[in-house]
């Protein structure tokens, strides 16, 4: 690889002999160095390697104006956040990420405190990616001596969230009026059965990643009804008080379900609360 840009000692953009591009870290990997000379490979630390163009662009941006250990560091968190979701993750959180978490470190070093009033929904509803930012808060201190309040693990909670949807412009705030109404459904639930899902279950595990995918779905074209509503009659005779109280999440939503919807929602429902009866 050769250096292609220079943006500081510790940063640079690196191509191959193909002419990709990548964006390389190290310390020291450009001190004294000149655009077209080799990379000295033993220096390098982090490569990045974004897929989606428009992201890479905007990474690139970034690099201009956020410090390199801050890059690196929120290069860890996405890095540990994949391993512990194993899931892919949008190429876009790199920028996402970075830029929130750079501003968000600007604010702590002038004694501003950031808040996220989602934070108790976001425990609640995304405890995996809430436990992956809370972790991250432990990087950050090690790494710049710098104890961010709890409110800053839901913010970064909230990237690994959209950066695992299927649409890279989706924003942040969508995710947020997602997350209020999933709690609201489980509220719902909560009150219709007069005691709250076990939030360790597998059922309660599976009942919300159903609710995170369902509201996609909505926003699609709508498919059309089942070929054959035996089951759902089935169900609605068989889990009454299930159907009755998804029913009432259809009234909260304020549109009419398909009936496939109405079929897995009532069937999740009855599991959930089922797994959560004394």
């Amino acid at each position: 690889m050769i250096i292609a840009k220079i943006f500081n000692n510790n940063a640079i953009i690196a191509s191959d002999s193909n002419k990709s591009e990548f964006v390389v870290m190290g310390r020291g990997i450009a001190f004294k160095k000149k655009v077209g000379e080799l990379v000295d490979q033993s220096l390098v630390e982090k490569i990045f390697v974004l897929q989606q163009k428009e992201a890479s662009e905007k990474f690139k941006l970034l690099l201009e104006d956020v410090p390199p250990e801050y890059i690196s560091l929120c290069y860890d968190i996405i890095e540990y956040g994949k391993n512990m979701l194993d899931a892919p993750l949008s190429d876009y959180i790199y920028v996402t990420l970075t830029d929130h978490m750079n501003h968000a470190l600007k604010l702590f070093d002038e004694g501003i405190k950031a808040t996220n009033p989602l934070i108790w929904e976001i425990r609640r509803v995304y405890p995996k990616e809430f436990g992956i930012g809370k972790k991250s808060l432990e990087f950050i201190e090690d790494s710049l001596g710098k104890k961010l309040p709890e409110d800053e693990a839901a913010n970064i909670a909230l990237h690994l969230i959209n950066a695992q949807l299927d649409q890279s412009s989706r924003r942040i705030d969508n995710v947020s009026v997602q997350t209020e109404k999933i709690n609201d459904i489980l509220n719902i639930v909560t009150y219709s059965y007069g005691q709250a899902p076990d939030e360790n279950s597998i059922s309660y595990e599976r009942f919300v990643t159903h609710l995170r995918f369902f509201f996609q779905r909505l926003e699609r074209p709508r498919r059309g009804e089942l070929d054959d509503d035996f089951l759902l009659k089935q169900v609605k005779s068989k889990y009454r008080k299930a159907y009755k109280c998804m029913l009432q999440v259809e009234t909260y939503l304020q549109t009419e379900l398909p009936d496939e919807e109405k079929l897995y929602l009532t069937l999740h429902i009855h599991r959930v609360t089922r797994e959560s009866a004394p």
